[in-house]
């Protein structure tokens, strides 16, 4: 009888032939040990895009328009009455999103940032609705608010660990999530203190982490599409930092799936 390449590997390894280890396919079908086990396991892949791409572009939305108002860049105190709606939608519901499909791609980084900055928009949203009638007033900036302070701190705690937990994919995450990290723990300082300058220096680092996310999703976008790399993101692999290069060997039919077209 025919065997798996496999299991004549496995069978070599015990001694070869039947009497040493060597077992046909219906002894391996009900076998209990960690052989019969490992023969009988199957994994069907679902390929899916990276959800960061998602997330990190509705991240870098929400946080550049909010990051350079609270840097004192443009605006006035009823800016944030006019760009909430975007805000929390791209920030919130975006990378929300982002957090669920990051369960199904296995990203501990990102379901852990995704899920914590995406309540943080929704949460502001729904603070600016309040805001937008009257039913609570505005938290201006140079004003102290402890209260509002303590919502940074949680995102700073988490944040954090999402940027060493980056360290393990490339730099251009950590990056992004490092500057995110210090600008909150800024932001909170600012508030608890009521600190404007400290508020301000919190607002340019959110938009350098706005920045670095807008680079790292284009990264991701330009990798997906061209099947190598166009922008080097400081993974711990060489070769995946050489532009022109295949960052990963993905398992596919060289001509695509019968009936399945990747892309638009």
């Amino acid at each position: 009888m025919a065997t798996d390449p496999r299991y004549e590997r496995a069978a070599a390894g015990n001694g070869g032939g039947l009497g040493n280890g060597h077992r046909s396919f219906e002894e391996l079908a009900v076998a209990e040990d960690h052989e019969g086990w490992m023969s009988r396991s199957r994994v069907f892949l679902t390929p899916i895009a990276a959800p960061s791409i998602m997330g990190l572009f509705g991240f870098m939305i929400a946080t550049l328009m909010l990051g350079a108002w609270q840097a004192g860049w443009y605006g006035g105190p009823g800016t944030p009455l006019i760009i909430w709606p975007f805000a929390m939608v791209a920030g919130g519901i975006l990378q929300s999103a982002a957090a669920i499909a990051s369960f199904r791609a296995r990203d501990g980084v990102a379901v852990a940032v995704h899920t914590a900055w995406g309540s943080f928009w929704i949460g502001w949203g729904i603070l600016e609705l309040l805001v937008a009638t009257h039913v609570m007033p505005a938290i201006p900036l140079g004003t102290a608010n402890p209260s509002f302070a303590f919502w940074f701190i949680a995102l700073t705690l988490v944040t954090s660990f999402g940027a060493l937990g980056a360290l393990a994919q490339n730099m251009g995450v950590f990056v992004t999530l490092g500057t995110l990290a210090a600008g909150s723990a800024l932001t909170a300082a600012g508030f608890y203190a009521g600190s404007l300058a400290t508020q301000h220096a919190g607002g340019w680092l959110f938009v350098v982490s706005a920045a670095a996310a807008w680079l790292t999703a284009g990264a991701m976008v330009l990798e997906h599409s061209f099947g190598r790399t166009i922008i080097p993101l400081g993974k711990w692999s060489a070769r995946a930092n050489i532009p022109g290069a295949k960052a990963t060997d993905p398992i596919a039919y060289p001509a695509g799936m019968p009936g399945v077209r990747v892309g638009q």
